[in-house]
């Protein structure tokens, strides 16, 4: 099965992985609004939504990914260093400014599932950073004289999709819980800063150096 990675890089992916979807922001905070607004079937709604919007997102990457590096593997180098730089930049984000974790107490409402899931596909496709971020963060786990590198970028794409909505689900079955820890913990939310900076930076610096040699 050419498409897949070897396991380290696989594992190191999925702990990114793991990491991006625990580190809370626009996505999360639509998820647990809506399951505290409409219950869990609005969350699973806004969840399913969403990821139906992410997997756009990354095989619309994977493929454009795919295309440059058949058109030049230069390009595709270049590609990386950006990248690299730009999750360089969310590091130091994530220090400066912190996790961002909006959830308003609307009261209960009556909700539509397919207002509900439609919603969480336009949010997701419109926010220009999923894109930015996926064809910046995929190309990292992909080494551009791989000859099946294109596989690759496409599985990477997907597993994403399918190791986050088990999570995503289990999240929105315990959405007051994972509310109170959140809130409640300050210091909590600032270690996932930290971490989610940390392993960023060594992807960033990993590609960086090995680029430069």
């Amino acid at each position: 099965m050419t498409f897949l990675p070897d396991v380290s890089t696989l594992l190191t992916y999925t702990l990114a992985a793991i990491l991006l979807f625990i580190t809370p922001g626009p996505d999360m905070s639509l998820f647990l609004a809506k399951t505290m607004s409409g219950g869990r079937r609005a969350g699973m709604a806004s969840m399913l939504g969403a990821t139906a919007g992410c997997c756009v997102h990354t095989l619309l990457a994977a493929l454009g990914l795919s295309a440059l590096l058949a058109a030049s593997v230069t390009a595709f180098t270049v590609l990386k260093i950006v990248g690299a730089l730009y999750l360089l930049w969310m590091a130091f984000d994530a220090v400066r400014h912190g996790s961002a974790l909006s959830v308003k107490d609307e009261g209960r409402v009556e909700v539509s599932f397919w207002k509900t899931f439609f919603m969480g596909v336009g949010i997701n496709l419109t926010n220009p950073k999923v894109v930015l971020f996926f064809v910046t963060f995929l190309p990292q786990f992909v080494d551009a004289s791989d000859p099946h590198a294109a596989d690759k970028l496409l599985f990477l794409g997907l597993y994403f999709v399918v190791l986050n909505t088990p999570l995503g689900a289990l999240m929105i079955l315990g959405a007051d819980k994972v509310i109170a820890l959140l809130r409640g913990r300050p210091k909590l939310m600032r270690g996932i800063d930290y971490s989610f900076a940390g392993l960023f930076s060594v992807f960033a610096i990993k590609i960086l150096t090995t680029s430069t040699r």
